[in-house]
C-alpha cells in the first residue's frame, strides 16, 4: 500500500477548488522503494522540473493527513474505510482531496462494470429562441455570454479508430468511488508548460472528481489512457484481460482540483454549476516507474483558455466512453459537429453545444478543436446533454478553469 493525496486547489471564494435546467452530466502495487519519482529530473532543462516532485510524497502526505478536520487511519482506510460516505467525515473543501493506491483495486472487473456519471435535463426548462441570435464576431467571445441557439441537428456518435494507443493514446477513462458504487467518465493528457514531453496531467469534468454542493471528493480516482486499445464491446469479449483494458497500466489521482462554481452550485440533478463543469489531476503511475503519462503514452493535447467567439471556432471533435445504453462503456466514440451557444446562466462565459448521441459516461472527455498551428487543441470537456441523448454540451474555459489548470501545476 501507499499513500498519495496532496492540496487539491487554492483559495475558497476564489475560481479554484482543489480539491437552473434538469441535465445529464455525462459525467496497486506500491511506488517504488523510496517511493519518490525516478525520472531524471534534468531531463528538459531545469525548467522542466516540476516543484511538487522536489517535496517528497511521504512529507506531502503527512502535512495533508495533519490538516485535515479528520483524522484518517491508513490502514482502516485500506481495509475499506474509504467506502464511509458518512457526511460528517466526507472531506470535500480545498486541500482535502485525498486517495490510497490499493493492490489490484482497479482490476478488470471492477473497471468494466463501473457505472456511467450521469445527469440529465429537462430541455423544456432550456430557453429556446424562435429565431436564431446574431454571431458574436470571432474576436469578442463575451459577445455570446446569455445567448442560446436553436438546437442542433442530431450526429450520430461514430466508433474512434482502433487501436486506441496508435490513435487516440491521449485520451482514456476515469474511473472513481463514489456513494453509489464505482463510475466512470472520459478524460484527455494535456501538456504541462513546466514540464515539457513529460506530462503528468489530465482534463476531465468537475462532477467526475467532486459530489458539488451536497457532497464532497470522490475517492480512489484513477486514469486509464487508451482503455479497451482494440475497442471490443462485451458482446465481443465478456471477459477482457487486464491487459486489454489498460495497455498503458493505471494512473491514479493524486491532485485534483476543480472550480468554486462546481463545489458551491454543482448538483446531483439539474444545470446547475454546468458553466464551470471543468476539472484537472495530476496522475502518477501505479507501477512506480516515475515515467510520466505523456512519456508512456507519446501524446498529449494543449488547452486554450483562449479560444475565439463561437463563430470563429469551425468543426470540433468530441470524443468519449459513453457508457448509458445504447452503449457499454467499452469504446470511445467521436462527434463532429460546428458548436452552437447554450447559456444557463448569463453572468458565465456561455457553453459550447453540438449535436450528438453519446450518453452518461462520455463526461469529462476532450472538445478538441484545430488550432492556430493546425493541431488539435483541447477547448472544452463533455458536461451536460439531454434525457434523449441528441446534443452534449461543454464549458467554454476561460480565467476560472485557468486557475484550475494553473493551481495543479504548481502543485
Amino acid at each position: 500500500m501507499a499513500w498519495i493525496g496532496g492540496r487539491s486547489a487554492g483559495r475558497r471564494r476564489g475560481a479554484v477548488a482543489t480539491a437552473a435546467a434538469t441535465v445529464l452530466l455525462l459525467g496497486l502495487t506500491a511506488c517504488g522503494p523510496d517511493d519518490t519519482d525516478t525520472t531524471d529530473d534534468n531531463a528538459g532543462g531545469d525548467e522542466a522540473k516540476n516543484p511538487v516532485e522536489s517535496v517528497p510524497r511521504e512529507d506531502r502526505l503527512r502535512d495533508l493527513l495533519d490538516n485535515l478536520p479528520i483524522e484518517i487511519d491508513p490502514e482502516l482506510w485500506e481495509q475499506g474505510e474509504w467506502a464511509n460516505w458518512d457526511s460528517d467525515t466526507w472531506l470535500r473543501e480545498a486541500g482535502q482531496y485525498i486517495s490510497v493506491i490499493i493492490e489490484d483495486f482497479w482490476d478488470a472487473d471492477r473497471m468494466r462494470e463501473a457505472l456511467d456519471r450521469e445527469r440529465a435535463i429537462d430541455e423544456d426548462e432550456i430557453d429556446e429562441p424562435a429565431t436564431p441570435e446574431p454571431e458574436a464576431p470571432a474576436d469578442n467571445p463575451d459577445a455570446d455570454r446569455g445567448i442560446t441557439d436553436p438546437q442542433p441537428a442530431v450526429v450520430q456518435a461514430r466508433p474512434a479508430t482502433t487501436p486506441y494507443s496508435a490513435n487516440s493514446p491521449a485520451i482514456g477513462k476515469v474511473f472513481m468511488e463514489t456513494p453509489a458504487g464505482s463510475m466512470v467518465c472520459s478524460g484527455a493528457v494535456v501538456t504541462d508548460p513546466d514540464n515539457p514531453g513529460r506530462s503528468n496531467l489530465v482534463a476531465t469534468a468537475g462532477h467526475c472528481v467532486h459530489a458539488g454542493r451536497d457532497g464532497g471528493w470522490f475517492r480512489q480516482i484513477i486514469f486509464v489512457p487508451a482503455y479497451n486499445d482494440q475497442g471490443h464491446s462485451l458482446a465481443e469479449n465478456p471477459d477482457p484481460a487486464f491487459e486489454e483494458l489498460a495497455p498503458y497500466g493505471t494512473f491514479w489521482a493524486e491532485l485534483v482540483a476543480t472550480t468554486d462554481y462546481w463545489v458551491e452550485q454543482g448538483t446531483e440533478e439539474g444545470g446547475n454549476g454546468a458553466h464551470q463543469d471543468f476539472a484537472m489531476m495530476r496522475v502518477s503511475a501505479e507501477d512506480g516507474s516515475g515515467r510520466s503519462l505523456e512519456e508512456t503514452v507519446g501524446a498529449a493535447y494543449d488547452i486554450s483558455f483562449d479560444a475565439p467567439a463561437v463563430s470563429g471556432i469551425g468543426g470540433i471533435d468530441v470524443v468519449g466512453y459513453p457508457a448509458a445504453d445504447p452503449y457499454d462503456g467499452q469504446g470511445m466514440f467521436v462527434c463532429s459537429d460546428e458548436p452552437g451557444r447554450l447559456s444557463l446562466d448569463s453572468a458565465e462565459p456561455v457553453m459550447y453545444r453540438v449535436g450528438c448521441t453519446m450518453t452518461g459516461g462520455a463526461s469529462g472527455g476532450p472538445w478538441l478543436a484545430t488550432g492556430a498551428n493546425g493541431t488539435q487543441e483541447l477547448i472544452s470537456v463533455t458536461s451536460i446533454g439531454p434525457f434523449d441523448s441528441t446534443w452534449l454540451a461543454g464549458p467554454r474555459l476561460e480565467a476560472e478553469a485557468r486557475e484550475v489548470f494553473d493551481e495543479i501545476r504548481a502543485g
